[in-house]
């Protein structure tokens, strides 16, 4: 497989999920796309996880860091002067705006009815309708990832079937289609 060349900003929404978080940023990291965020998106991820008691203050700040660290040129900057300009829902023209500076032609949201309007080039996409894109691109790949998250996931460690009953919760679709191809696989 060849690196992708689109662009994609990841809404904090789809950073907070621990296992949709994993396998995105897993991809990204595998060149399945060029990953795009801004201080204001990992802020609200930061802050989001803190608030519903997902993770500790000091684990959020970790993660961050991390997250940081492996994506260096993830962060979009200078974007704010595009966000007057933004036609979706007020709350989120930040990241739109930040989509249009990083010339991103996806932004992935679980809140499609806050992208409705975005501009010309960048469409609004779930995170399942995603990784059902990503995994067509390479779908033996997109499984040896898999197997990869499945390995290092440790307290608790979750087989392949039940990472993917976990991620069937959020990203159906995409579950369904790693399935499916596992078990032509398992059929040859």
């Amino acid at each position: 497989m060849f690196p992708a060349p689109f662009r994609v900003v990841l809404d904090a929404c789809v950073l907070f999920p621990f296992t949709v978080r994993d396998t995105l940023l897993r991809a990204a990291a595998a060149d399945f796309f060029q990953l795009y965020w801004s201080e204001e998106i990992i802020e609200e991820t930061r802050r989001n996880l803190v608030a519903t008691g997902t993770t500790t203050e000091e684990q959020a700040a970790r993660l961050v860091s991390t997250m940081k660290k492996a994506f260096p040129d993830a962060m979009v900057s200078g974007y704010e002067p595009f966000i007057p300009a933004m036609k979706n829902d007020e709350k989120d023209r930040h990241v739109a705006a930040a989509a249009l500076k990083a010339a991103a032609q996806v932004v992935v949201t679980s809140n499609l009815k806050d992208f409705r309007e975005l501009p010309d080039g960048i469409e609004a996409q779930s995170p399942d309708q995603f990784l059902c894109n990503l995994f067509d691109l390479g779908p033996d790949e997109f499984v040896r990832l898999l197997l990869a998250q499945c390995a290092a996931l440790k307290k608790p460690s979750r087989s392949f079937d039940e990472l993917l009953a976990g991620m069937a919760k959020v990203v159906p679709n995409f579950a369904a289609a790693v399935r499916d191809h596992v078990g032509e696989l398992d059929a040859v």
